[in-house]
Protein backbone atom coordinates (compact mmCIF):
# COMPACT_ATOMS: atom_id res chain seq x y z
CA UNK A 1 0.00 0.00 0.00
CA UNK A 2 1.33 3.42 -0.90
CA UNK A 3 0.41 5.33 1.85
CA UNK A 4 0.63 8.37 -0.33
CA UNK A 5 -1.74 7.75 -2.38
CA UNK A 6 -4.07 5.93 -0.59
CA UNK A 7 -6.93 8.94 -1.00
CA UNK A 8 -6.93 9.67 -4.36
CA UNK A 9 -9.18 10.37 -6.30
CA UNK A 10 -11.80 9.28 -3.09
CA UNK A 11 -14.78 11.89 -2.30
CA UNK A 12 -14.23 13.05 1.10
CA UNK A 13 -17.52 15.42 2.75
CA UNK A 14 -16.44 18.43 4.64
CA UNK A 15 -18.91 18.24 7.70
CA UNK A 16 -19.67 22.08 7.88
CA UNK A 17 -21.97 25.15 7.54
CA UNK A 18 -19.52 27.56 8.46
CA UNK A 19 -17.71 27.81 5.13
CA UNK A 20 -14.25 26.01 6.69
CA UNK A 21 -14.60 24.08 2.97
CA UNK A 22 -12.49 27.66 1.80
CA UNK A 23 -9.21 26.13 3.75
CA UNK A 24 -9.88 22.54 4.42
CA UNK A 25 -10.51 21.57 0.85
CA UNK A 26 -7.51 23.24 -1.33
CA UNK A 27 -5.25 21.00 1.16
CA UNK A 28 -6.62 17.83 0.55
CA UNK A 29 -7.17 18.50 -2.91
CA UNK A 30 -3.66 18.90 -3.83
CA UNK A 31 -1.95 16.94 -1.22
CA UNK A 32 -3.90 13.63 -0.66
CA UNK A 33 -5.76 14.04 -4.46
CA UNK A 34 -9.04 14.04 -2.75
CA UNK A 35 -12.49 15.49 -4.62
CA UNK A 36 -14.24 17.29 -1.50
CA UNK A 37 -17.89 17.25 -1.17
CA UNK A 38 -20.58 19.81 0.82
CA UNK A 39 -24.00 19.18 1.11
CA UNK A 40 -26.30 22.11 2.25
CA UNK A 41 -28.63 20.08 3.61
CA UNK A 42 -25.96 19.44 6.89
CA UNK A 43 -26.78 21.13 9.63
CA UNK A 44 -23.76 20.84 12.75
CA UNK A 45 -25.90 23.34 14.50
CA UNK A 46 -27.91 20.60 15.58
CA UNK A 47 -25.00 19.19 17.69
CA UNK A 48 -24.29 22.72 19.43
CA UNK A 49 -24.46 26.15 18.82
CA UNK A 50 -21.78 29.07 20.16
CA UNK A 51 -24.38 31.71 20.46
CA UNK A 52 -26.38 28.99 22.85
CA UNK A 53 -29.41 28.08 21.30
CA UNK A 54 -28.08 24.19 21.04
CA UNK A 55 -25.87 22.77 23.87
CA UNK A 56 -22.78 20.62 23.19
CA UNK A 57 -24.02 17.33 24.86
CA UNK A 58 -20.79 15.70 23.64
CA UNK A 59 -17.34 16.45 24.06
CA UNK A 60 -15.34 18.03 21.01
CA UNK A 61 -13.86 14.97 19.49
CA UNK A 62 -17.09 13.00 19.74
CA UNK A 63 -19.09 16.20 18.74
CA UNK A 64 -16.25 16.18 15.24
CA UNK A 65 -17.18 12.46 14.70
CA UNK A 66 -20.77 12.16 14.78
CA UNK A 67 -20.75 15.31 12.67
CA UNK A 68 -18.03 13.12 10.09
CA UNK A 69 -20.92 10.42 10.79
CA UNK A 70 -23.89 12.64 9.53
CA UNK A 71 -21.94 14.09 6.29
CA UNK A 72 -21.18 10.59 5.36
CA UNK A 73 -24.77 9.69 5.92
CA UNK A 74 -26.24 12.32 3.31
CA UNK A 75 -23.73 12.19 0.74
CA UNK A 76 -23.13 8.87 0.30
CA UNK A 77 -19.28 8.75 0.98
CA UNK A 78 -16.78 6.53 3.18
CA UNK A 79 -14.60 9.59 4.01
CA UNK A 80 -15.42 13.08 6.18
CA UNK A 81 -13.56 15.69 8.01
CA UNK A 82 -14.99 18.12 10.71
CA UNK A 83 -13.64 20.39 13.17
CA UNK A 84 -15.08 21.55 16.26
CA UNK A 85 -13.92 24.26 18.20
CA UNK A 86 -13.81 25.49 21.93
CA UNK A 87 -13.76 28.79 23.59
CA UNK A 88 -12.92 30.48 27.14
CA UNK A 89 -10.31 30.71 29.78
CA UNK A 90 -6.72 29.47 29.15
CA UNK A 91 -6.18 25.77 31.54
CA UNK A 92 -3.39 26.69 32.73
CA UNK A 93 -2.85 30.58 31.88
CA UNK A 94 -4.99 32.43 34.21
CA UNK A 95 -7.23 35.87 32.85
CA UNK A 96 -6.30 34.48 29.43
CA UNK A 97 -8.68 33.31 26.95
CA UNK A 98 -8.16 30.75 24.99
CA UNK A 99 -9.19 29.00 22.04
CA UNK A 100 -9.11 24.82 21.06
CA UNK A 101 -9.73 23.59 17.99
CA UNK A 102 -9.43 19.42 16.86
CA UNK A 103 -9.73 18.27 13.68
CA UNK A 104 -10.94 14.47 12.77
CA UNK A 105 -10.79 12.87 9.23
CA UNK A 106 -12.66 9.35 9.46
CA UNK A 107 -12.33 6.61 6.47
CA UNK A 108 -14.96 4.19 7.00
CA UNK A 109 -14.01 1.53 4.59
CA UNK A 110 -10.01 1.08 6.20
CA UNK A 111 -12.01 1.80 9.53
CA UNK A 112 -9.52 4.66 10.61
CA UNK A 113 -9.37 8.00 12.06
CA UNK A 114 -6.55 10.95 11.86
CA UNK A 115 -6.51 13.58 14.62
CA UNK A 116 -5.10 16.42 15.27
CA UNK A 117 -5.61 19.57 17.83
CA UNK A 118 -4.30 22.81 18.59
CA UNK A 119 -4.46 25.14 21.86
CA UNK A 120 -3.70 28.93 20.86
CA UNK A 121 -4.01 32.41 22.87
CA UNK A 122 -4.36 34.25 19.95
CA UNK A 123 -7.74 34.73 19.77
CA UNK A 124 -10.89 37.60 19.89
CA UNK A 125 -12.71 35.69 21.85
CA UNK A 126 -14.56 37.87 24.73
CA UNK A 127 -17.96 39.41 25.55
CA UNK A 128 -19.52 41.78 27.50
CA UNK A 129 -23.00 42.86 29.00
CA UNK A 130 -23.26 46.34 27.38
CA UNK A 131 -24.79 48.97 29.51
CA UNK A 132 -22.96 51.95 28.91
CA UNK A 133 -21.63 53.10 24.69
CA UNK A 134 -18.92 54.07 26.88
CA UNK A 135 -17.37 50.33 26.94
CA UNK A 136 -18.45 50.04 23.08
CA UNK A 137 -15.27 50.62 21.65
CA UNK A 138 -12.89 48.96 23.60
CA UNK A 139 -14.62 45.76 22.96
CA UNK A 140 -14.70 46.58 19.42
CA UNK A 141 -11.41 47.09 19.40
CA UNK A 142 -10.87 43.59 20.80
CA UNK A 143 -13.06 41.77 19.28
CA UNK A 144 -11.18 43.05 16.13
CA UNK A 145 -14.57 43.96 14.51
CA UNK A 146 -15.94 44.54 11.43
CA UNK A 147 -13.10 42.13 9.59
CA UNK A 148 -14.67 39.59 12.61
CA UNK A 149 -18.26 39.28 13.33
CA UNK A 150 -20.45 40.27 16.36
CA UNK A 151 -23.68 38.86 18.27
CA UNK A 152 -25.97 40.39 20.22
CA UNK A 153 -28.53 39.32 22.53
CA UNK A 154 -30.51 40.11 25.17
CA UNK A 155 -28.33 38.63 27.87
CA UNK A 156 -25.42 36.40 27.85
CA UNK A 157 -27.35 33.23 29.25
CA UNK A 158 -30.56 34.12 26.95
CA UNK A 159 -30.37 33.57 22.93
CA UNK A 160 -34.43 33.91 22.52
CA UNK A 161 -33.58 37.17 20.86
CA UNK A 162 -30.36 36.86 19.18
CA UNK A 163 -28.71 38.39 15.85
CA UNK A 164 -25.65 37.33 14.75
CA UNK A 165 -23.34 37.82 12.07
CA UNK A 166 -23.24 41.59 12.71
CA UNK A 167 -20.02 43.19 10.57
CA UNK A 168 -21.92 47.00 9.77
CA UNK A 169 -21.08 49.20 12.12
CA UNK A 170 -24.83 51.12 11.47
CA UNK A 171 -26.87 47.90 11.58
CA UNK A 172 -24.05 47.48 15.01
CA UNK A 173 -25.38 50.78 16.54
CA UNK A 174 -29.19 50.01 15.33
CA UNK A 175 -29.04 46.63 16.82
CA UNK A 176 -27.73 47.79 19.96
CA UNK A 177 -29.89 50.96 20.51
CA UNK A 178 -33.00 48.47 19.89
CA UNK A 179 -31.99 45.72 22.47
CA UNK A 180 -31.13 48.89 25.13
CA UNK A 181 -34.72 50.26 24.54
CA UNK A 182 -36.03 46.84 25.04
CA UNK A 183 -34.09 45.18 27.61
CA UNK A 184 -31.80 48.23 29.14
CA UNK A 185 -28.92 46.16 28.34
CA UNK A 186 -27.08 44.05 25.55
CA UNK A 187 -24.89 41.99 25.53
CA UNK A 188 -22.04 41.19 23.26
CA UNK A 189 -19.66 38.36 22.26
CA UNK A 190 -17.58 37.55 19.25
CA UNK A 191 -19.03 35.14 16.80
CA UNK A 192 -16.92 32.40 16.68
CA UNK A 193 -18.19 30.68 13.45
CA UNK A 194 -15.31 30.29 11.23
CA UNK A 195 -17.26 32.21 8.20
CA UNK A 196 -17.77 35.10 10.47
CA UNK A 197 -13.77 34.25 12.30
CA UNK A 198 -10.93 35.03 10.36
CA UNK A 199 -8.68 34.12 13.71
CA UNK A 200 -10.19 30.93 13.50
CA UNK A 201 -10.44 30.36 9.93
CA UNK A 202 -6.16 30.74 9.72
CA UNK A 203 -5.96 27.78 12.90
CA UNK A 204 -8.36 25.33 11.04
CA UNK A 205 -5.64 26.02 8.07
CA UNK A 206 -2.94 25.69 9.82
CA UNK A 207 -4.36 21.71 11.76
CA UNK A 208 -5.40 21.00 8.22
CA UNK A 209 -1.90 21.33 7.13
CA UNK A 210 -1.10 19.09 10.45
CA UNK A 211 -3.39 16.57 9.49
CA UNK A 212 -2.24 15.59 6.33
CA UNK A 213 1.61 15.60 7.40
CA UNK A 214 0.72 12.75 10.10
CA UNK A 215 -1.46 11.31 7.35
CA UNK A 216 1.74 11.13 4.99
CA UNK A 217 4.09 9.49 7.69
CA UNK A 218 3.45 5.66 7.46
CA UNK A 219 4.21 3.41 9.91
CA UNK A 220 7.62 1.60 9.09
CA UNK A 221 6.04 -1.59 9.78
CA UNK A 222 2.70 -2.14 7.84
CA UNK A 223 2.75 1.17 6.09
CA UNK A 224 -0.59 2.29 7.01
CA UNK A 225 -0.65 6.17 6.97
CA UNK A 226 -1.09 8.40 10.13
CA UNK A 227 1.93 6.83 12.02
CA UNK A 228 1.83 9.61 15.40
CA UNK A 229 2.33 10.93 18.65
CA UNK A 230 0.06 9.52 20.95
CA UNK A 231 1.91 10.11 24.20
CA UNK A 232 4.82 11.11 26.17
CA UNK A 233 7.34 9.51 28.04
CA UNK A 234 8.32 11.06 30.87
CA UNK A 235 11.15 10.60 33.51
CA UNK A 236 13.84 13.02 31.50
CA UNK A 237 17.37 12.68 34.35
CA UNK A 238 18.33 15.71 36.55
CA UNK A 239 21.79 17.33 34.61
CA UNK A 240 22.79 17.88 38.49
CA UNK A 241 21.85 14.21 40.41
CA UNK A 242 21.07 12.19 37.58
CA UNK A 243 17.67 11.04 39.30
CA UNK A 244 14.83 11.26 36.79
CA UNK A 245 12.55 13.98 36.47
CA UNK A 246 9.07 15.11 35.41
CA UNK A 247 11.00 16.27 32.16
CA UNK A 248 9.84 14.82 28.84
CA UNK A 249 12.45 11.76 27.98
CA UNK A 250 11.18 10.59 24.35
CA UNK A 251 7.77 11.27 22.55
CA UNK A 252 5.91 7.90 21.81
CA UNK A 253 4.48 7.40 18.39
CA UNK A 254 2.21 4.35 17.41
CA UNK A 255 0.01 2.62 14.86
CA UNK A 256 -3.68 2.88 14.56
CA UNK A 257 -3.53 -0.60 12.56
CA UNK A 258 -0.91 -2.74 14.10
CA UNK A 259 -0.19 -0.89 16.90
CA UNK A 260 3.91 -0.79 16.09
CA UNK A 261 5.15 1.96 18.81
CA UNK A 262 8.51 3.67 18.94
CA UNK A 263 10.22 5.50 21.67
CA UNK A 264 11.68 8.61 19.81
CA UNK A 265 13.87 12.06 21.12
CA UNK A 266 11.57 14.23 22.16
CA UNK A 267 11.36 17.87 19.86
CA UNK A 268 12.50 20.05 22.62
CA UNK A 269 16.01 18.23 21.94
CA UNK A 270 17.03 18.48 25.68
CA UNK A 271 19.53 15.73 26.78
CA UNK A 272 19.21 16.17 30.89
CA UNK A 273 16.58 18.18 32.52
CA UNK A 274 17.58 21.60 34.26
CA UNK A 275 18.08 21.18 37.96
CA UNK A 276 15.79 23.74 38.55
CA UNK A 277 12.83 21.59 37.11
CA UNK A 278 14.41 19.06 39.60
CA UNK A 279 12.18 17.59 42.76
CA UNK A 280 15.13 16.58 44.21
CA UNK A 281 17.73 19.43 43.71
CA UNK A 282 14.69 22.03 43.86
CA UNK A 283 12.08 20.61 46.04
Amino acid sequence: MDSLRVFDGRPIAIATKHGKEAVIAPRLSEALGLRCIISDQLDTDSLGTFSGEVERRHNPLETARLKCSMAMEITGTELAIASEGSFGGHPTIPFIPAHEELLVLVDKKNAWEFVVRKLETKTNYSQILLQSYNELEGFLAQAQFPSHGIIIKKSADDPTDCVKGVHDEKALRETIQRFMQLYGQCSLETDMRAMHNPTRMTVIDSLTAELIQQIQSACPVCNTPGFRLIDVQRGLHCSNCGLPTRGVKSDVYRCQNCQHTEYRAPSHGLKNEDPMFCDFCNP
